[in-house]
């Protein structure tokens, strides 16, 4: 590392952020399996898409099709993942976007690593909780049934801990919740904290 120099840019990520007229932030879904997680952020980028704000979505699934293609779910291998998506959503806050994860990250101490990796109010904690027997009803993969067959070990609300959030920036109760009503929780906290400026449309 003693070769490694930082490279200052010209262009600063205030320089950036003015040409998006937004506040960039990381907006950091949390949450059992089958909470919700992905179908929300899914459905609040398309929102604040069509309010003309820039984002990007960065999923659990997907990323493990990729960039961490190499890590297995263990606690080790969980902690690396989510370091790595820290780092990416570090340099898309850079870059002026609004990043939008969706991971279980069941440990808080990685999710405060992350919240420690950007400035203070660039990271939005978002838990979305939901009750393991409802997600567990849900189960739109089938994972937990494989995880009661003890065909998937590490499995997180069966023999993996997850630690909820204790103080969330956005508490959303999805057991029996619209997706329009949690997004519209969400965009309420942006709009409020002056992260958007929503428009009529």
């Amino acid at each position: 590392m003693n070769n490694i120099v930082w490279h200052n840019h010209q262009i600063t990520k205030e320089d950036r952020a003015k040409k998006t007229s937004q506040k960039p932030c990381i907006l950091w879904f949390t949450g059992l399996s089958g909470s919700g997680k992905s179908t929300i952020a899914n459905a609040l980028e398309e929102v604040l898409y069509h309010n003309g704000n820039f984002t990007y979505l960065l999923d659990g699934d997907n990323v493990r099709h990729g960039l961490n293609k190499d890590l297995g779910f263990d606690d080790k291998s969980r902690v690396e993942n989510i370091r790595r998506v820290g780092e990416v959503a570090k340099l898309f806050v850079d870059s002026g976007l609004i990043v939008l994860t969706a991971f279980i990250s069941p440990f808080q101490s990685d999710r405060e690593l992350v919240k420690d990796l950007v400035e203070e109010g660039e990271f939005i904690e978002v838990f979305i909780d939901t009750p393991l027997e409802v997600c567990e009803s849900r189960d739109p993969k089938g994972l937990y049934k494989k995880a009661r067959a003890g065909e998937i070990k590490d499995f997180t609300g069966i023999d993996s801990p997850y630690e909820a959030p204790t103080l969330p920036a956005i508490h959303i109760k999805n057991d029996n919740t619209s997706i329009e009503k949690a997004c519209e929780q969400i965009i309420n906290y942006l709009v409020k904290n002056k992260y958007i400026i929503w428009k009529e449309n």
